[in-house]
């Protein structure tokens, strides 16, 4: 008797969407093998949907856990032949945060808020929040400029991936320098960045300030590398109090706010981010995303996330002797707000900072939660 040949395996998908080192609002595309029949998708080791499959493209929305996580794309032929890929760090934001452009008013409750909390302050404040999924929001002399530290890092970040031909590959030079200046805030690879970006550290300013007038921002100067010693909107945005500082890199909260905003829509393929320079890729816009999420920093806006399960901070703060920040994008189960809180103290800004920036994260939260 001779045995019926055995059928041959089925070859695993081709996925598109989620890409490693990006993060992903829960959509999941790719292209099967012939003759499959059911599209499966896991994270985590957890089933969160099924599919059947007419053709070979497939397409699925998934509510993916927040945070770190693997995707499994499971295949399944007639037959009950099973093939599998798996996409790791990959970083889960919720699906009520996807990108979307919306009309930004004040909040009056969260203005009078935040007005408060800033004036509580021991020094000189400037403060800009929205909820970037409903448009409310509030500001505080978001319009003052700050000794920018590190935050502008970002700016950076931005502009070389404009360049860049596709998103850096992991094991890069480039790659390696973002992950660097990015999550531990180094300013050597800030610095080895504009270089790569225009040959100098001062060519690569001009580059990244032309980056921020593109989109609309004035109120930040890159002014030429760091030392390596250290380590438009319908909610008012004025300038209440202007920190004396002298001159250099600075920045406001509005900017760095609209900053991150831009991001965030470019990872959505909106935005004039998007619009203005089209070497910014959506995937560039996940994948900056994606380092952020990877930011270790002493807490600032990612004090929310105490006692509130599911809230991820995507951020990058800066500090100067005088000066502390941090601007980031908060992901709940809702949507999505940004933050920018900027401090600055002609004695030394501290903790206080510290807890300025939490206290505008749990505010805004909370109000929009109720809202």
């Amino acid at each position: 008797m001779i045995d019926a040949p055995a059928s041959p395996p089925l070859p695993p998908p081709a996925i598109e969407q989620p890409a490693p080192r990006q993060v992903s609002y829960g959509l999941v595309t790719g292209r099967a093998a012939r003759g499959t029949v059911k599209v499966i998708v896991s994270a985590n080791g957890r089933r969160l949907a099924a599919k059947p499959l007419r053709g070979r493209r497939f397409s699925l929305r998934v509510s993916l856990p927040t945070g770190n996580v693997a995707v499994r794309v499971t295949t399944v032929a007639r037959g009950g032949r099973r093939s599998s890929r798996v996409v790791d760090e990959v970083f889960g934001l919720p699906a009520a945060a996807s990108p979307r452009s919306v009309r930004s008013r004040q909040d009056p409750v969260l203005a009078r808020k935040v007005r408060a909390l800033a004036r509580d302050y021991p020094g000189t404040a400037g403060i800009y929040v929205q909820s970037l999924t409903g448009g409310a929001g509030a500001a505080w002399n978001a319009k003052a400029q700050f000794p920018a530290a590190s935050t502008l890092k970002l700016a950076i970040a931005a502009a070389v991936l404009a360049e860049h031909p596709g998103v850096p590959a992991a094991g890069s030079g480039v790659h390696s320098l973002m992950l660097s200046m990015l999550t531990h805030s180094d300013n050597a690879s800030a610095n080895a960045l504009e270089v790569w970006l225009a040959g100098s550290t001062s060519a690569g300013s001009h580059r990244v300030n032309a980056l921020m007038r593109s989109i609309g921002l004035f109120d930040s100067e890159m002014y030429g590398g760091y030392e390596l010693r250290t380590p438009a909107s319908r909610i008012p945005v004025r300038v209440e109090r202007q920190p004396s500082f002298g001159y250099g890199k600075h920045t406001s909260a509005f900017d760095m706010a609209s900053l991150l905003r831009a991001v965030w829509l470019a990872s959505g393929s909106r935005g004039r981010l998007r619009e203005e320079h089209p070497g910014f890729t959506t995937a560039d816009g996940r994948y900056l995303l994606w380092l952020l999420a990877h930011v270790s920093d002493a807490p600032k806006l990612d004090r929310v996330r105490e006692g509130n399960r599911g809230v991820v901070v995507l951020h990058k703060a800066g500090w100067l002797q005088t000066a502390r920040h941090d601007a980031g994008l908060v992901f709940w189960r809702g949507g999505v707000f940004v933050a920018g809180v900027m401090t600055w103290s002609s004695s030394g800004a501290g903790t206080s900072s510290d807890r300025l920036a939490g206290k505008i994260a749990r505010l805004t939260l909370e109000r929009l939660r109720r809202t």
